[in-house]
């Protein structure tokens, strides 16, 4: 069986916080504010429920990481994995939450802002500090969860492994004449059954439901015949899994099997694009110019991919104008699909990760068509 990784420790959460405030005093930014959310848990381990008060931590290059807590919060967040790297300020119903963060501010600086900050925390704080300003995360620290270390890395390959431990028990089941509610439960179950503490998604496309690249199962019964997208994923220890596979109840129609056929060529052209200093935009133009080449690039009508660490959406993303160059420990999807309204569609994807010399997958079923009862 496989074993659970170790905890982060202390050190692991310091290095972040540090790695973060520099990247902020290299960006031009006075400091770094993360609400409670992904960035937040990547960052000092402390995952609090989310409510109306003020919870903020404040990151600036020389200065001790302060995480600021409400007082009946407080023993929680001191107890989290990164508590001892950092300080904890507490503030009481009744106090100005905005008034007691001030002063850890510059009052002229700017600042990045976690993504998932509340309106009316940020407002609270341009109140206080009229002279500052602000601006997302995603805009001035694009790449802050970006680059995996090792123990990071084995958290998201078992998590691969784990979803195409579900795909490979899935093609088990029937499809024909049941509910795509009825296979989608039975994805999460397995996701489940192999170690995901959380299941974020499953995707049931069959027909021409699966022209939707989003769609979520419905109550449309699988009939013969049909091809059907499948995507899901989750969370285990804590990182991401996300795949797709697109199976055929019965045997496909060669028109079927010729769009599989290329979207399977553009993920495999996609993934060999990946390497050191190659733009993010160069995975995207290599996966499309197949599909366009064969006639359906008005049909792929979503980004090649997108990162994935202790969310399943997050930056990088490749996508044309994208021009980060990837890094070795970077992680995210590719994932092609053509979508023909009204009749189907096929979505391939694979997590993969930059190496020193090139890229490698997470997922590692296979990609030709299965054939499903």
């Amino acid at each position: 069986m496989p074993t659970t990784p170790a905890p982060f420790t202390a050190d692991d959460y310091r290095a972040r916080m540090a790695r973060a405030a520099d990247a902020a005093a290299d960006a031009g930014l006075a400091g770094v504010l993360v609400a409670p959310g992904p960035d937040l848990v990547h960052l000092t381990g402390y995952r609090p429920g989310i409510t109306e008060r003020l919870t903020v931590l404040v990151l600036a290059a020389g200065q001790e990481p302060v995480l600021v807590v409400p007082t009946l919060e407080a023993p929680d967040a001191e107890q989290a994995p990164g508590a001892a790297a950092l300080t904890v300020r507490d503030w009481t119903d009744g106090q100005d939450p905005y008034a007691a963060t001030a002063p850890l501010l510059d009052v002229g600086g700017r600042f990045g802002v976690s993504d998932n900050t509340w309106a009316m925390h940020l407002l609270g704080l341009q109140k206080q500090l009229p002279g500052a300003s602000y601006v997302s995360l995603t805009e001035a620290l694009p790449m802050l969860r970006a680059v995996k270390d090792a123990h990071e890395l084995a958290r998201l390959e078992a998590a691969g492994a784990a979803a195409d431990e579900t795909y490979q028990e899935i093609l088990k089941v029937r499809f024909a004449g049941r509910g795509e509610t009825e296979v989608a439960a039975d994805l999460a179950a397995l996701l489940k059954q192999f170690g995901h503490s959380q299941v974020d998604f499953t995707v049931v496309g069959s027909g021409p439901n699966g022209a939707n690249p989003h769609h979520e199962a419905g109550d449309r019964t699988i009939l013969h015949g049909d091809m059907v997208v499948l995507d899901f994923g989750g969370l285990k220890h804590g990182y991401g899994s996300d795949t797709s596979r697109t199976v055929h109840v019965g045997e496909p129609t060669p028109a079927e099997q010729h769009v599989h056929d290329v979207v399977r060529e553009a993920q495999q052209a996609g993934f060999e694009e990946v390497r050191p200093g190659v733009a993010c935009q160069e995975i995207d133009r290599a996966a499309r110019e197949i599909i366009e080449e064969a006639g359906y690039g008005d049909l792929f009508i979503h980004r090649t991919g997108h990162g994935i660490g202790v969310t399943t959406h997050e930056p990088p993303y490749m996508i044309e104008g994208e021009e980060q160059p990837l890094v070795p420990g970077m992680c995210f999807s590719v994932e092609p699909g053509i979508y023909l309204p009204g009749r189907f569609g096929v979505r391939i994807e694979d997590i993969v990760t930059v190496t020193e010399d090139g890229g490698r997958r997470f997922n590692n079923t296979p990609r030709e068509m299965a054939i499903v009862e």
